[in-house]
């Protein structure tokens, strides 16, 4: 069995009260990689080849009620988060490298700050500490459809987080941030996360939205390899 097979016969562990679906490839340091809202880690396809291919071990988990796992009838990130946080002790990992795109963003920096010194590095990308940090006209889309046909994922995003920008000052580990010049998170709110993390480094990525730097594209992948080969030491 190749490794692309081994990444497509998902893994399950219980953690938290929940059971999560995972995927694996490749041998050599950890990498986590976390989806956005109402995705999978199939998100990460191409990324992970490349991870693989540069010498990592990748870990991409779907979150609660996500992909293969059972949908949820409500969600909250912290209980996320912590989903994150016992999927790394239960796999063994010992200061792993974490990217989050979007709401995995959102997860990672919950679990840094909650479980300091969990994480070896990180890499966040579309990420927003509150509701007020995304497009408004985004924001007034998807209240009005959510009023007409709720959707427990979209309450989620219209509600939280609320993360206070003071306490990304406890995460010590270097970061990197990323953001699309067109995303839906707004430009403030990029620059209020890497202004408060001691250790942050900003890409701006060109003529890319929300995730169109990562999805079926080699740019963020290339990214993160060049991060971690810089700043991650597990």
């Amino acid at each position: 069995m190749n490794e692309l097979q081994r990444y497509e016969a998902l893994e399950t562990v219980e953690v938290n009260g929940v059971c999560l679906h995972y995927a694996r490839a490749g041998k050599g340091r950890p990498v986590v990689l976390v989806h956005g809202n109402a995705e999978d880690h199939h998100l990460f396809d191409t990324e992970i080849e490349q991870l693989v291919e540069a010498g990592y071990e990748v870990y991409a988990p779907d979150s609660r009620g996500h992909g293969a796992n059972e949908p949820m009838d409500e969600y909250h990130y912290e209980e996320m988060a912590e989903d994150i946080y016992q999927f790394i002790r239960a796999m063994g990992l010992e200061r792993p490298a974490l990217y989050g795109h979007s709401d995995g963003g959102i997860l990672a920096l919950m679990l840094e700050i909650r479980h300091p010194g969990t994480l070896g590095t990180m890499a966040i990308s579309g990420t927003n500490l509150s509701p007020e940090g995304i497009d408004p006209g985004f924001i007034a889309e998807y209240t009005a459809l959510n009023e007409k046909e709720p959707d427990p994922l979209v309450t989620l995003m219209l509600t939280e987080p609320h993360i206070a920008p003071e306490t990304l000052r406890g995460i010590t580990i270097p970061v990197l941030v990323t953001a699309g010049d067109n995303d839906l998170i707004l430009r403030r709110e990029t620059d209020r996360i890497v202004e408060n993390l001691p250790d942050a480094e900003l890409v701006i990525v060109e003529g890319a939205d929300h995730g169109s730097y990562i999805v079926d594209s080699r740019v963020m992948g290339e990214m993160l390899i060049d991060f971690f080969e810089r700043h991650y030491r597990a």
